[in-house]
């Protein structure tokens, strides 16, 4: 076997969380890093369990942090090589039939043990294990069956999968002896635990990398976030895009603890991307989030909101009021006189250029010649053309306003008080 194979085999029973998309991630890495294949295959012969929507929402998942699969393959059509395989064992009088299902004898007195690449040596004595079902009454096949006939038809070296799946390998390995197969290697990752080191809850961040991009991160954070969720690069180094992580990524550095999801990590990766990434970038995943806006009118506004934005969706809490003016009845209340607003918009409206170093030297020249207190003045332009106390560098917000639009919200100001 030449080639790294590995694969992602997920059930649709639901969409997948990013503890089931960080194994996904740790595989692809894995692939990418030997130069192999990544295979996505999606498990779906327990028919009471599936959910409509959810191979759609796996595929979405990848494809949002561009995991992109090599092959792609669905158990249910491929019942026919199951059937086959149970002939084999038939032969071999290793299964017998209980209740229309087919079941697997498990020899007794076994030692079965594995070198995990994670977890070091685990041994199980088979005389713990009951005969399991491999096909099922409606005759479609067990995950067990299922997974080590299509590892072993794939030619998958590597099973990189979650702990909760270390005591189903004893059967797995029972399994690759009765075919004269030889079996993978494991590595079984520990669980992602929340903050109280118990199982992840949804509450506590338990939810699929959809809902995550959704509420504003990017799929750059939530890469890099979920890569170090249970690996180590070397040296001290955290921001890496995918393509960095591919280069680090080794089997030998991820933990055998569990790691605890911080979701104030995760807003500190995504505000380091929003920094990271170029404005056109930034600007299109903002424009994802409210077509609404002019999307050359973003990208201008890109440079002044970035630094001040935890996530994406907090973009029209700073930037909306460059797009929709507010009415006079919602400006926060403003410190100078009517008489104040008129003459600074009377010298914004006779200035021949409009940049911030100018508006900044408008501002300050105004301010000393009429007496005014500088620290106001400002205070109350911000207030009156934009309608909130906090807003990205006022010269700058200016500029990207533009002087008649500017003028146009100080008058109506000065009108209408």
């Amino acid at each position: 076997m030449s080639q790294t194979r590995v694969r992602y085999a997920p059930s649709p029973t639901g969409i997948p969380h990013i503890g089931n998309i960080r194994t996904a991630l740790y595989n692809f890495l894995f692939a990418r890093s030997a130069g192999g294949a990544f295979i996505l295959r999606i498990e779906d012969t327990d028919r009471k369990r599936l959910i409509p929507g959810s191979e759609e929402a796996i595929k979405e998942s990848l494809i949002a942090l561009d995991l992109k699969w090599d092959e792609y393959y669905q158990q249910s059509k491929r019942l026919d090589l199951y059937q086959k395989h149970l002939t084999i064992l038939k032969d071999k009088k290793l299964v017998y039939k209980s209740d229309g299902a087919w079941r697997f004898k498990v020899p007794k007195g076994k030692t079965l043990k594995w070198q995990d690449l994670v977890h070091g040596e685990i041994e199980f004595f088979s005389d713990v294990l009951e005969d399991f079902v491999i096909i099922k009454s409606d005759g479609f096949p067990t995950y067990h069956f299922a997974s080590v006939i299509d590892d072993h038809e794939m030619q998958i070296v590597h099973v990189i999968r979650g702990d909760e799946w270390i005591s189903s390998t004893p059967k797995h390995l029972l399994l690759y002896e009765a075919f004269d197969w030889q079996s993978p290697q494991f590595v079984h990752i520990p669980p992602i635990l929340g903050p109280n080191k118990k199982k992840l809850s949804k509450r506590e961040g338990a939810r699929s990398v959809l809902d995550y991009i959704k509420d504003g991160y990017l799929p750059q954070a939530l890469i890099n976030f979920l890569a170090l969720l249970g690996w180590m690069p070397t040296g001290d180094r955290e921001l890496f895009s995918l393509d960095e992580l591919i280069k680090e990524f080794s089997l030998k550095r991820l933990n055998k603890n569990s790691p605890i999801f911080n979701i104030e990590k995760l807003n500190w990766f995504n505000m380091q991307w929003m920094k990271k990434v170029e404005d056109d970038q930034l600007a299109q995943q903002i424009k994802k989030h409210f077509p609404q806006y002019d999307i050359h009118k973003i990208k201008a506004l890109v440079p002044l909101v970035r630094e001040r934005m935890k996530t994406l969706l907090e973009f029209p809490k700073m930037a909306d009021f460059f797009f929709n003016p507010r009415k006079v009845s919602d400006i926060p209340k403003v410190s100078v006189s009517i008489t104040q607003v008129a003459n600074i918009t009377s010298v914004f409206e006779k200035s021949k250029n409009w940049n911030a170093s100018i508006i900044k030297n408008l501002i300050e020249e105004t301010a000393a010649r009429q007496k005014v207190d500088r620290v106001e003045l400002i205070a109350a332009i911000r207030n009156i053309v934009s309608g909130s106390i906090i807003t990205p560098p006022l010269y700058e917000s200016l500029e990207q306003l533009g002087k008649e639009e500017t003028t146009i919200r100080l008058k109506n100001y000065v009108k209408k008080k």
